[in-house]
């Protein structure tokens, strides 16, 4: 569905994307994560084909977009990070108006909108003004016109930001839906979670460039260790003690409040961490997850 090979994209003398290679296959959910500045958003524009590729090959949908532009875009869905819905029509007017762009006919418009608000669970609010909506049944309607036009692709960015933890959910189950309908996704996300809940594979960037492919899970075994045990000491500095328990894991990460240690045993590690002398205030094991992940990979380290 998408194929880049040494995809690069330039802005003057700033290079956003530093060379990537990206293979997307139909029917499964392609993450894209990163910190701000880490070269996804420019890299979803030149799948969008709304932005031009300043090096390397790219072909979406079989197609190249440089020279295939409308026929790409006529089989793509796109969800933008930031609403584009039009607050002067009601929900339905939002769907026929957007469908119309395709060429669709009135008749199939109607079809599809009737489908895609029960789709959304929007059926009762059809006659709302968007105004009138939760960011939460804003952003289903967005999903809901970006499939309009039954896109083969499906571009998400940032699907979920600023939504509340039951929002959230509910478009998890949206997007879960599609992958089962077959419909092939692209997505970006700064939930780590969400990404290890809903992609099949995803790409980790920095600076332009990819550090770490694969499934989450694979990620996950690949970069950490099964287990990690926070050790919480109090209000002292937690770096004085690091040392003490460096032997303990495959290794020790110092946070202002708290130690991580990354281990296949946690609970052995604390173990040992209290035969050692060491009363932590607060002391628990949980299991690596992605943003352990993200985090050794690109750093804690804020970005503008």
């Amino acid at each position: 569905m998408v194929r880049a090979v040494g995809l690069r994209k330039g802005f003057g003398t700033v290079e956003a994307v530093r060379g990537i290679d990206v293979e997307v296959e139909r029917g499964e959910v392609f993450g894209f994560l990163g910190p701000n500045g880490a070269g996804k958003s420019s890299t979803m524009r030149m799948i969008a084909t709304t932005s031009p590729i300043s090096g390397g090959v790219l072909e979406v949908l079989g197609m190249d977009p440089a020279t295939r532009g409308p026929q790409i875009r006529a089989r793509l869905g796109v969800c933008p990070q930031d609403d584009t819905l039009d607050t002067e029509l009601s929900v339905r007017e939002n769907l026929t108006v957007y469908g119309r762009y395709f060429g669709l006919s009135r008749g199939t418009v109607r079809e599809r909108a009737d489908e895609l608000l029960a789709f959304a669970h929007l059926s009762e609010r059809a006659g709302a003004r968007v105004d009138e909506l939760s960011g939460g049944m804003r952003r289903r309607l967005t999903i809901a016109r970006s499939l309009m036009n039954r896109p083969d692709l499906l571009l998400l960015d940032e699907p979920t930001t600023g939504l509340d933890p039951q929002a959230r959910h509910a478009l998890w189950d949206q997007l879960y839906r599609l992958k089962q309908a077959g419909v092939t996704q692209v997505l970006t996300t700064h939930y780590m979670d969400e990404a290890e809940q809903l992609c099949d594979r995803l790409v980790i960037m920095d600076g332009g460039r990819i550090v770490a492919a694969g499934t989450p899970a694979e990620l996950i075994a690949r970069h950490c260790t099964r287990e990690v045990a926070e050790v919480r000491l109090g209000v002292v500095d937690h770096a004085e003690h690091a040392d003490r328990l460096t032997d303990l894991g495959a290794r020790v990460e110092v946070l202002p409040d708290r130690l991580l240690i990354y281990a296949d045993d946690g609970e052995a590690v604390l173990a040992a961490a209290h035969a050692r002398g060491l009363a932590p205030v607060t002391a628990l094991v949980r299991r690596a997850t992605l943003e352990d992940v993200f985090l050794h990979l690109t750093g804690r380290t804020l970005v503008d």
